[in-house]
């Protein structure tokens, strides 16, 4: 099978960067593979489908600027294709003095950022939020909420409409580069192409490691947990409610969350995970593990977050510790309130000295790019994220 352009991963990243391409270059035969039988199996089909509008990233970033993006064309393509977007708003809630100075702080960030906020009293979020509780709040009215599986897989059927091809459900196993091609094996099928564009998320450093490229970094996946609200709770809060959240922490913190399908979700957590596609009750992967614990790096974050790791590990264990979370600003919630609802994994890429990698990371060859870390908001960052990617392969590839 020969293709002029492959496009590895079939989550948001992958699909918009694939369609980008397709539609800035219709003369090219391109062809998206994924080991999955479907799309949005993995990262993007685990998150709380939050729209983010950059509150947190530092000015002049590719986070601050793919998400400021991300938002504007994520809510022009859910209009044009008639998907879920509910743009709510999102109160960051200060419980204390040191989260009313980084309120102020966040604040700041924004206005450099040039994103609108609107700082409230305590009595001001009274009004807005009756069952939330806290000092203050800052508002940030472009947040929003949509379906992201919905939106990849309308990516993916607009790709296949400019004649683009899928092959799904076909793992790879090997990649071999020369000057004229690349080689991709998937056991049953071989795909020979000019160019490759690797968007694989949790299985990103296995995918630049297997074309032998000097990697100094490693996946190591955060499992995040999540509760749903009972459903007689569903209207407890009308804007996403978030706590102000740790400058020196990469985690957003626990979060109650309105979703487009009217329910409501508490979380996530950040737990260690043994397992990279670790979304059960109990998950433990030989190799994973093996992995980690023969990184240097994953160690040196052990040593720099451990009392972090053992907090959030604890409240993984003991509803008491996570609900203690939820009920800082949201107190009336109740354990019994706090039903089952799927996890999901983060990705995150750490250097062998322990460095938790912030912002997206690229790493090329020849005739590949790969996408090595996408943190979150990569969902919302998914269209400015793949117009960066077919330019640069526009440029490199000569296409």
């Amino acid at each position: 099978m020969k293709s002029d352009l492959v496009v590895v991963g079939n989550g948001i990243v992958g699909a918009a960067t694939a369609l980008r391409i397709k539609q800035d270059f219709p003369h090219l035969s391109v062809l998206m593979i994924d080991k999955e039988q479907s799309c949005a199996t993995h990262q993007t089909g685990h998150n709380s489908g939050v729209v983010h509008a950059g509150v947190y990233y530092q000015p002049g970033s590719l986070k601050a600027d793919f998400c400021k993006r991300g938002a504007m064309l994520t809510k022009s393509f859910c209009l044009q294709n008639n998907i879920p977007f509910v743009q709510c708003g999102k109160l960051l809630v200060a419980t204390n003095e040191l989260e009313l100075t980084r309120m102020e702080a966040l604040a700041q960030r924004c206005h450099e950022n040039g994103i609108t906020t609107v700082a409230l009293s305590e009595q001001e979020l009274k009004a807005k939020e009756s069952k939330v509780s806290g000092l203050g709040a800052l508002h940030v009215p472009a947040t929003a909420i949509t379906d992201f599986p919905k939106i990849t897989e309308t990516m993916v059927a607009h790709f296949c409409a400019l004649g683009g091809q899928n092959l799904f459900g076909a793992e790879i196993t090997q990649i071999k580069e020369d000057g004229q091609s690349v080689r991709i094996n998937t056991g049953q099928h071989l795909v020979e192409t000019s160019a490759l564009v690797v968007c694989a998320g949790l299985m990103a450093d296995r995918l630049v490691r297997m074309m032998g490229v000097a990697c100094d970094f490693q996946i190591i996946p955060f499992r995040g947990e999540y509760y749903r609200l009972a459903a007689d709770l569903n209207d407890v809060v009308k804007h996403l409610i978030y706590p102000i959240p740790d400058p020196d922490l990469p985690f957003l913190g626990v979060h109650l969350t309105p979703m487009v399908n009217g329910t409501v979700t508490v979380g996530p957590n950040a737990v260690l995970g043994w397992k990279r596609e670790g979304y059960s009750t109990v998950n433990f992967n030989i190799k994973d593990v093996a992995e980690m614990l023969s990184f240097p790096g994953f160690w040196k974050v052990l040593q720099n977050n451990f009392a972090t790791g053992l907090k959030e590990m604890s409240d993984s264990l003991l509803l008491s510790g996570y609900l203690k979370r939820v009920q800082k600003y949201c107190p009336s919630i109740k354990a019994t309130d706090l039903k089952p609802y799927p996890a999901g994994i983060r990705a995150q890429a750490v250097l062998s000295d322990g460095s938790l990698v912030h912002d997206f990371l690229f790493k090329e060859t020849e005739r590949s790019l790969h996408v090595c870390n996408a943190p979150s908001p990569a969902a919302t960052s998914a269209m400015p994220i793949g117009e960066y990617l077919a330019a640069k392969a526009a440029e490199k590839f000569r296409l």
